[in-house]
């Protein structure tokens, strides 16, 4: 992944990255797609991230089977008339890659593949019209995340079910390994034979069970929350299903609507992630580098330090301790405790950003790599230190100067 991020464009040398941008990884971090998913797990909505990769994967696969189609020699036309009917009245995002005329197709998501994916990206998504080799039965290949296979069992039964409520409180934590391996969307769609429509069904099942169906609330509780959607964009059965194929006119009817099920709704957490959540990642990640966690351990040490600094001092001055230089050596505790609690404030800890660190959980950094925001960052830890230093030399220099008076 580093290799694609090797070259910045020159447009945003003095920019914040944009939501699209971050989608399609090509920022570094500490706004990179693995932090935004990390900041939307803290507040317990990563599940609307999850939907928008799942959707996007499933897309892929749909793209990927209609090549298969167009390698084949056959036209979508012929291989599947149902959903030539269904583009050709209602549009569809494939429009370009079935061959409809662009007049045709509906319009593109604002993050549709063809925008997201980086040139990297876009020749892995051209190796799926390939044949990969048969894969382990066991085992995925190495770097690629779960979500890669086609469902062929019962949505119910995965074990990665995810969903909730946009941008509310969920309780779940997932371990960080898992929270790497989900916050990738891989392009590259690991098979031993060409795709199927009962692939594409399967495919829409798994995300229709995990994020839509309403019977997730009640599942588990703690597991299964569907995702908050408009009641326009509300699907409230998939009467499909991947164990058979559709037989009936209405059944083919509906197959047809497979590729194009979950755009709609796709848009809507984009466009709901871009407008709320990603501007408070931003400013919490390109501004200031501390978790909510650390910040608060920041807080309650800070003010300890300075209850026990402010005890010292006030022990020199009615102890009239001599000689008075020894109370120079407060500036120790009020240092630290002035540090503190500023970087409290400012969410920032300046000697972390000297450091060339964000965190990414509490108390675990990475390195800062986005260009602008290293220089944003290292500006307001000039700024922090400068603060601490004028506080700490004031409070020194106020207990030095007060007499000694020994009670």
């Amino acid at each position: 992944m580093d290799g694609q991020h090797d070259e910045l464009p020159a447009s945003r040398e003095n920019r914040l990255p944009s939501f699209t941008e971050v989608l399609s990884r090509r920022t570094r971090p500490p706004v990179d797609l693995f932090m935004f998913y990390l900041f939307l797990q803290r507040e317990g909505a990563e599940d609307i991230l999850d939907f928008w990769l799942d959707v996007q994967q499933h897309e892929n696969l749909c793209r990927a089977y209609f090549k298969d189609v167009r390698k084949s020699g056959r036209t979508i036309k012929e291989d599947w008339p149902q959903y030539w009917d269904y583009a050709r009245r209602r549009g569809s995002i494939y429009g370009t890659v079935v061959g409809l005329h662009p007049d045709a197709a509906a319009k593109r998501s604002t993050a549709s593949t063809g925008e997201l994916l980086s040139e990297q990206d876009k020749k892995n998504l051209a190796a799926t019209d390939e044949k990969a080799r048969s894969p382990s039965p066991r085992a995925t290949p190495a770097g690629m995340s779960e979500r890669t296979h086609v469902a062929s069992t019962s949505p119910t039964n995965d074990p990665y079910q995810r969903s909730t409520t946009p941008f509310s409180l969920s309780g779940r934590t997932p371990t960080l390994f898992n929270l790497k391996r989900a916050s990738r969307a891989p392009t590259v769609i690991p098979r031993d034979s060409a795709i199927t429509r009962q692939n594409l069904i399967a495919s829409a099942e798994r995300i229709y069970f995990r994020y839509l169906s309403p019977a997730a609330n009640t599942v588990n509780s703690q597991e299964n929350h569907e995702i908050y959607l408009p009641p326009s964009l509300r699907i409230h059965s998939f009467p499909l299903s991947s164990a058979h194929e559709p037989r009936t006119q209405s059944e083919l009817a509906l197959m047809a609507q497979i590729p194009d099920m979950f755009h709609a709704q796709k848009e809507y957490c984009f466009r709901a992630m871009e407008q709320d959540a990603f501007p408070r990642f931003l400013r919490a990640k390109a501004f200031g580098n501390l978790t909510p966690v650390s910040s608060l351990v920041r807080l309650i040490l800070g003010l300890l330090i300075l209850w026990i600094g402010l005890a010292v001092a006030f022990s020199l001055v009615f102890l009239d301790v001599k000689p008075k230089s020894k109370r120079f050596f407060l500036f120790i505790p009020f240092t630290f405790a002035i540090l503190f609690l500023i970087s409290h404030q400012y969410e920032l800890d300046p000697i972390l950003v000297f450091l060339g660190q964000s965190e990414t959980t509490p108390f675990r950094t990475l390195r800062i790599r986005e260009p602008y925001v290293k220089k944003l960052l290292l500006g307001r830890a000039i700024w922090v230190s400068v603060l601490v230093t004028i506080f700490v030399t004031a409070l020194t220099l106020l207990f030095w100067a007060v007499p000694g008076h020994r009670l």
